[in-house]
């Protein structure tokens, strides 16, 4: 194999690097509390990679918003599909939704997004989205359009159909992120979350529990008493 063909492997593994130590160190310092020195220490790389590859400091961390994006999408991507795919299919048809179905793929939805928060991968994930939503920068922007607005409505899509409202709605957009945010306590309190429960970490046995109980909120939703479509 010549250099030419093994190059662009180096120059993803050492991108792959990069990203994946900006993700975690960005999260712990903030993007101005981090240095480019720290930055590349952290990946094991030589400093001129960082603007050789993304321009500077600005353009890693906008690419690590980017990889973030690309790295959640690998969990959730395929259940997202599956439920747009239905959706797709049933307008073509000239149908609604029904109610059972909506609550299946809620369920399906807030249990994997749960499994997915307590796991110990996304701990960087969350302190690196939790900086970005005290101080939005252009990272937000990636991160919101790329995974968060696209999971939020489709979820509000559920929603209006169990509550059998309009989803755009402002009451189904406040239910939906209040559900939402029901979830996402299990990662922003992770730490409240074991003390409360006596918990030492989040094994197999919790992570059940926590799936049942957000399957439990799925059939706590309920339509309004007289409120019809």
């Amino acid at each position: 194999m010549t250099d030419e063909q093994t190059q662009p492997n180096r120059a993803e593994i050492t991108r792959e690097k990069l990203l994946s130590a900006a993700l975690d160190v960005f999260g712990r310092h903030g993007f101005d509390g981090t240095s480019t020195r720290q930055l590349s220490e952290a990946a094991g790389v030589n400093l001129q990679a960082i603007p050789y590859y993304f321009g500077g400091k600005e353009g890693l961390y906008v690419a690590t918003a980017e990889y973030l994006v690309t790295r959640i999408e690998r969990h959730i991507g395929g259940l997202r599909q599956r439920i747009g795919t239905h959706l797709m299919e049933l307008a073509a048809a000239g149908q609604e939704l029904g109610e059972e179905q909506a609550r299946l793929f809620l369920t399906d939805m807030a249990t994997t997004m749960v499994g997915l928060l307590v796991s110990k991968e996304s701990e960087p994930w969350a302190r690196f989205i939790i900086r970005e939503q005290m101080e939005p920068t252009e990272a937000f922007t990636r991160i919101y359009q790329g995974i968060m607005r696209p999971m939020i409505e489709m979820a509000r899509r559920l929603i209006g159909t169990i509550l059998r409202e309009d989803p755009a709605s402002e009451h189904v957009r406040l239910r939906t992120l209040a559900f939402v945010g029901n979830i996402m306590v299990f990662r922003l309190a992770h730490a409240a979350v074991l003390a409360q429960m006596e918990w030492q970490s989040v094994g197999p046995e919790q992570l059940q529990t926590l799936r049942n109980l957000v399957a439990e909120l799925v059939g706590q939703l309920r339509q309004a008493e007289g409120n019809t479509r």
